[in-house]
């Protein structure tokens, strides 16, 4: 019973991970896309509360429950597929910590804008290129694990 609860656990922080990723890539986007600093500020901080309130606790409890249903299911952490899952959350998280601090300063930057009443600066700009480029591989890497996690495929060179 104790591992379906943890493997239920698992399965809901990766789809919080993936939904609440994808959520908010959706609505930055769009207000990017808008233009108007307003709307941006308000995105930009419902964006950063959600990434600490919902990304954030997946990301500590994915490898707790990862670990644990992995080792009780007789596997060992060396084993292809679950190395390769390990690999890929390290590249997801070291493109994730730089996309929140960015969230962080684009916020501020639109809300000095919208409180100055002026435009947004180029750094916001520059700012926002990175966050949309560093989305692409955070997600591929995400939707790899999930895939992973699903095949558990043999990886020769690991097993």
């Amino acid at each position: 019973m104790f591992y379906f609860l943890v493997k239920t656990v698992h399965v809901i922080g990766a789809a919080v991970l993936l939904g609440t990723g994808a959520g908010i890539a959706f609505f930055m986007l769009v207000a990017h896309l808008r233009g108007d600093p307003r709307e941006i500020a308000g995105v930009a901080r419902s964006v950063v509360l959600a990434d600490f309130l919902f990304t954030a606790s997946a990301v500590i409890m994915q490898p707790i429950t990862g670990t644990w249903l992995a080792l009780s299911s007789g596997y060992s952490l060396g084993d292809g597929w679950v190395a390769a899952s390990i690999a890929l959350y390290v590249v997801t998280g070291a493109f994730w910590l730089p996309v929140v601090w960015m969230q962080m300063r684009m916020r501020n930057l639109a809300v000095n804008a919208v409180e100055t009443g002026t435009k947004l600066p180029s750094e916001y700009y520059r700012l926002f290129r990175w966050w949309f480029a560093f989305g692409f591989p955070a997600f591929a890497a995400v939707m790899a694990i999930f895939w992973l996690m699903i095949a558990r495929p043999p990886i020769p060179y690991w097993d």
